[in-house]
């Protein structure tokens, strides 16, 4: 392999990891903070693009679409949470399973019915549409704009988690929701932000994914895959755990692409069954709180 050829992939891969971390810490905030398994984290992520899709048909900027496409998602998954996801709080992880398949599907199957089932991409930005050198190869200008954005919005998220009144309640929640609600704090209400802002934040990736792969109705399956496998490598509510998961399977991910490209997809699966195996508690989440 070429050494250009080794720092693309390795790009390719930092990209990639910050995009599956967005999609992942979105899923462990959710499960960590309200005990609940949302199966329809992937469909939030495909939701966006296919938002962020109508908004540019109708002439809508794509730093437009950016903001707004995200926002509209979470709005719809406030919605959904209080009027279905709330009533399944209490009951088995098997019901809450079930339920969030079964609002995957239908999202699914909402978008194949207005947009089609034929997979599409979203036009990056003009401004963004050139190339630089990165030593001795070039790379996509849109590409460094997602590395440059997803590392920003990581920095933020954990400020926000470790430095604010609001992350100290989501941490405080994690630990005793029943505690933190005999405290005055409305819980319900931070469950409903905390869902929310975890499909905003998938639908974020959703938008930001869109010019780099080829997306359809059905591409909400492998997001959600890759959040799982990041949680599973990172730990379950581990913040850094998440990230340097994210990063190790993305990076993994682009180097079998071009070592053992048959097994490109195999490999991450792989890795999250090794870390099964080797551990009892995940070996990224325990390094990130050493």
């Amino acid at each position: 392999m070429s050494s250009e050829l080794l720092l693309s992939q390795l790009v390719n891969g930092l990209g990639n990891g910050l995009i599956y971390f967005v999609i992942a810490v979105g899923f462990t905030l959710v499960f960590g903070l309200m005990n609940f398994v949302n199966f329809a984290h992937g469909a939030f992520v495909v939701l966006g693009a296919y938002f962020a899709f109508e908004l540019l048909e109708r002439e809508v900027s794509f730093w437009a679409a950016l903001v707004i496409a995200p926002l509209l998602v979470g709005a719809v998954a406030v919605v959904v949470e209080r009027l279905l996801l709330r009533r399944l709080y209490r009951m088995a992880h098997t019901y809450q399973i079930v339920a969030t398949i079964g609002l995957a599907i239908g999202i699914q199957e909402v978008c194949t019915l207005i947009w089609g089932p034929n997979q599409f991409t979203l036009p990056a930005p003009e401004s963004l549409s050139t190339t630089i050198e990165i030593g001795a190869t070039t790379y996509p200008l849109y590409r460094v704009f997602v590395v440059v954005l997803t590392a920003t919005l990581a920095l933020g998220l954990w400020l926000l988690l470790e430095r604010t009144r609001f992350g100290a309640m989501l941490r405080a929640g994690s630990e005793d929701a029943d505690m933190v609600s005999c405290l005055g704090i409305n819980i319900y209400l931070l469950f409903s932000l905390t869902f929310g802002g975890a499909a905003f934040l998938a639908a974020l990736a959703g938008v930001l994914s869109g010019p780099m792969r080829g997306l359809s109705p059905t591409s909400g399956d492998s997001f959600l895959a890759l959040a799982v496998v990041v949680i599973v490598v990172g730990g379950i509510g581990s913040y850094v755990g998440a990230l340097v998961a994210a990063l190790m399977v993305a990076e993994v991910q682009s180097l079998a692409i071009v070592f053992a490209p048959a097994f490109g997809e195999v490999v991450i699966y792989a890795l999250m069954a090794v870390v099964l195996l080797i551990k009892s508690d995940f070996i990224v989440g325990r390094l990130a709180r050493a």
